[in-house]
């Protein structure tokens, strides 16, 4: 990974800007949709001044891939910053009945000027926004119970607003990921690119995965250590090529020579990290934050 500031501001992302300023007069609300993993990494500082003054919920998402402390550590963080905040999956559907009792209770009053005005049952209209791959389009058909957004796990599928309406009353705005033009914390970018919001192609795999080695042997230790076989000294005592090649070498991932291949042992391994296989793992806690 580059030491220094990481450039990332494709075309159509500077259009998604624009196009979020000019859709935010239509809606009631905005749904904020963070990595439950990385929920510092993942939070768009341009959100903050492009939604001043709409009501914001975040949705701490993948929270079956995140260790469940640290996402109630979460979730009280921002609650103690007079943020709604709902953790849910929206694969196993965990914590989405949460989220209309939320939205009803942030728009109370706009719910109740619309009763008053013999207009009751008026759907609510809401943006949802979060950066590339970070599950907005896995939750509008969760929550509109069909598939009306296309689905990939890659980054940049949604490249156009769509309007979707759900059985709850609620019509949702579907707005493409948007990162934002650099990162000036190189740590926001690694978070990124290890979690898949970042293309893999943008940046090497091989310098993701030694970066996610650093991480976990810092973080995970004794899961590395389980699912790879490692002794839990190898995880402390090892730089992260070594490590990497040595996890390598446990899958039998050799080419002639008896030689690692890197590149087959990185894309397992981060595969491996980005679906829990390793185990729920969180990459940040508030108090990093602080």
């Amino acid at each position: 990974m580059p030491s220094d500031t990481i450039q990332w501001f494709p075309g159509h992302m500077a259009k998604t800007k624009r196009m979020i300023a000019e859709c935010l007069p239509l809606v009631d609300a905005v749904f904020e949709i963070l990595d439950a993993r990385i929920p510092q990494s993942s939070q768009n500082p341009e959100i903050d001044k492009l939604c001043a003054g709409k009501p914001r919920i975040i949705l701490l998402s993948k929270t079956s891939l995140a260790l469940p402390s640290a996402t109630k550590a979460w979730k009280e963080h921002f609650q103690k910053k007079g943020k709604a905040c709902v953790p849910c999956d929206f694969i196993t559907g965990t914590g989405m009945r949460d989220i209309v009792p939320s939205l009803d209770a942030l728009l109370f009053e706009k719910i109740e000027k619309n009763k008053q005005k013999g207009m009751s049952g008026k759907a609510l209209r809401v943006m949802v926004l979060g950066i590339p791959n970070v599950g907005k389009s896995s939750f509008i058909n969760k929550f509109a119970s069909a598939k009306k957004a296309k689905v990939e796990n890659r980054p940049g599928v949604t490249l156009e607003k769509q309007w979707v309406k759900s059985p709850y009353g609620v019509e949702l705005l579907d707005m493409p990921g948007v990162l934002w033009p650099k990162f000036e914390d190189k740590r926001v970018a690694e978070n990124l690119a290890v979690t898949g919001a970042i293309k893999d192609q943008i940046l090497d795999t091989q310098n993701i995965a030694l970066i996610l080695c650093k991480n976990l042997a810092d973080i995970s230790p004794s899961l590395l250590a389980q699912r790879y076989k490692l002794d839990i000294s190898d995880v402390g005592g090892l730089t992260p090529h070594e490590l990497l090649e040595l996890i390598g070498k446990k899958r039998g991932y050799l080419i002639k020579g008896g030689e690692v291949d890197l590149d087959r042992t990185s894309a397992m391994l981060l595969e491996e990290f980005r679906s829990a296989k390793i185990g729920r793992i969180s990459l940040e806690l508030p108090r990093e934050e602080e």
